[in-house]
């Protein structure tokens, strides 16, 4: 048996967790009802899943300085201009304006196993096309850049260089898998050509097997010759390796896309000024552009229609800020980052503090959390005062953690703000990511509604207690 004072010390032990527990409890209590009003608010009143249907059915693909991305520009200023904030403006940025040409042929030629046959092929944003008599030479296979260093000039020049890494599917963060594989499509076309090759052909972007083919942002390095690069579908990338195996291909290509002069085009900004704290700004937003194929659904639209219905809910609630609360839709985060990089030089110029930003930009699915990321000076410090926030995420199946925030705030760092990227269920997104099925029927209501109430709860909470 237990002796008394033993006991008596679990006793004493017990109360003081409890009135610990109970008075952390009690202290957010009030946040804890606020934050269920901001779900029931957008889980009923939303407007995100209407505002993404005029995105991307009456306006479309909306590829930085087409008439598309124009349309989009002023669609959203309207929008946010219907919500009473203190102000709503667009800010100038240039844009490259690339344009796709005629559909692209990607064509096996006179295979002895399986004849001629066409692949399903897209050109890569901002490739060169091919001219309009295309090219044809025999292909050449490697799975990184390192194994094409390795062919050297002898086995590459005059070929077409085929680069067929898959996204690795050990990987369950879908995203680090598509960092170890897009070097390939980003690089491809360049490195091939210093070895004298005429074309380069990449495997898709996805974990998926199927026979639709992925567009998105190549370069050309610096003293490089441009050439032609595409993607093709993972089933074709699969066929055309096993047919490699067995004898020479030779493949045919034509597409048309060029490179036009910059356009100027804009980032749609809304504000609400801050009470009390109004230097110190939170932002959430996401890009308005997308690539020229499907409807940009996933990407980005949902991020900026959940960005702007952080804004609506918040209104709807008569909720007043004491920090100033920005909404941003970025300009050509795909093939350039101008509206990102010209947000940061105007902010930075401007001496602005982000206190905290907040992207989305991973696609409209089930909510799952934020990553954070900050200077390394303030990041542990700053990150631990938003971790005892939890216990009021959780109940959403929010979870928060240490990662990459956006490419569009990524500049913001250098003002030591937090930055988060909004977190939903990835498995599915590469899917559609940068594809002809990235459309409004692949879009659930709910989960983007749930991603929106996420973002909002955090923006309150950010907004309340700040960080310092």
């Amino acid at each position: 048996m237990k002796s008394l004072p033993y006991l008596f010390s679990c006793l004493f032990f017990l109360s003081c967790s409890f009135t610990v527990v109970y008075g952390q409890s009690a202290k957010y209590e009030d946040d804890a009802r606020f934050i269920r009003k901001i779900y029931d608010e957008a889980m009923t009143e939303s407007q995100a899943y209407n505002w993404l249907r005029s995105l991307t059915k009456d306006i479309g693909a909306r590829l930085g300085g087409s008439p598309q991305a124009a349309a989009a520009v002023e669609y959203t200023r309207q929008m946010l201009d219907t919500m009473s904030l203190d102000s709503v403006y667009l800010q100038e940025c240039m844009v490259p304006h690339w344009v796709r040409g005629d559909k692209e042929i990607v064509r096996v030629v006179n295979s002895f196993k399986m004849g001629s046959l066409d692949l399903d092929a897209l050109s890569l944003g901002n490739s060169i096309g091919t001219g309009p008599k295309g090219v044809t030479a025999p292909v050449v296979e490697v799975k990184s850049l390192d194994e094409l260093e390795k062919l050297g000039r002898e086995k590459v020049e005059g070929k077409i260089v085929f680069f067929n890494r898959p996204m690795d599917p050990r990987q369950m963060n879908t995203f680090a898998a598509y960092g170890g594989a897009v070097d390939q499509r980003a690089l491809g076309a360049s490195r091939a050509s210093r070895l004298g090759a005429v074309a380069a052909l990449v495997r898709s972007m996805t974990q998926g097997l199927d026979d639709i083919p992925h567009t998105g942002g190549m370069m050309y390095e610096e003293g490089v010759v441009p050439i032609p690069g595409l993607g093709i579908s993972t089933m074709d990338a699969d066929m055309l390796s096993s047919l490699l195996e067995e004898e020479e291909v030779r493949v045919y290509i034509r597409n048309t896309s060029k490179m036009r002069s910059p356009k100027l085009s804009y980032n749609v900004i809304g504000e609400i000024k801050g009470s009390t704290h109004p230097d110190e700004i939170i932002l959430v937003g996401g890009h308005l552009d997308s690539w020229d194929v499907g409807e940009g659904a996933h990407d980005d639209g949902a991020g900026c229609v959940q960005s702007m219905e952080v804004f609506r809910v918040l209104k709807a609630l008569g909720y007043q800020p004491k920090r100033t609360l920005r909404c941003v839709m970025f300009m050509n985060e795909e093939n350039g980052l101008a509206g990102g990089r010209a947000y940061q030089v105007a902010s930075d110029a401007a001496g602005e503090y982000h206190m905290a930003a907040i992207e989305s930009d991973r696609g409209g699915f089930t909510p799952r959390g934020f990553t954070a990321d900050a200077d390394e000076s303030v990041f542990s410090k700053k990150f631990r005062k938003v971790n005892k926030w939890l216990p009021l995420l959780e109940p959403y199946g929010l979870r928060l953690s240490k990662g990459g925030s956006g490419a569009d705030i990524g500049g913001l760092k250098s003002q030591k703000g937090l930055l988060f990227g909004f977190e939903p269920d990835s498995q599915r997104y590469f899917d559609y990511h940068h594809t002809a099925a990235d459309v409004l029927e692949v879009v659930n209501k709910r989960e983007l509604d749930a991603g929106a109430a996420a973002m909002a709860a955090l923006v309150y909470l950010l907004d309340k207690y700040g960080l310092d």
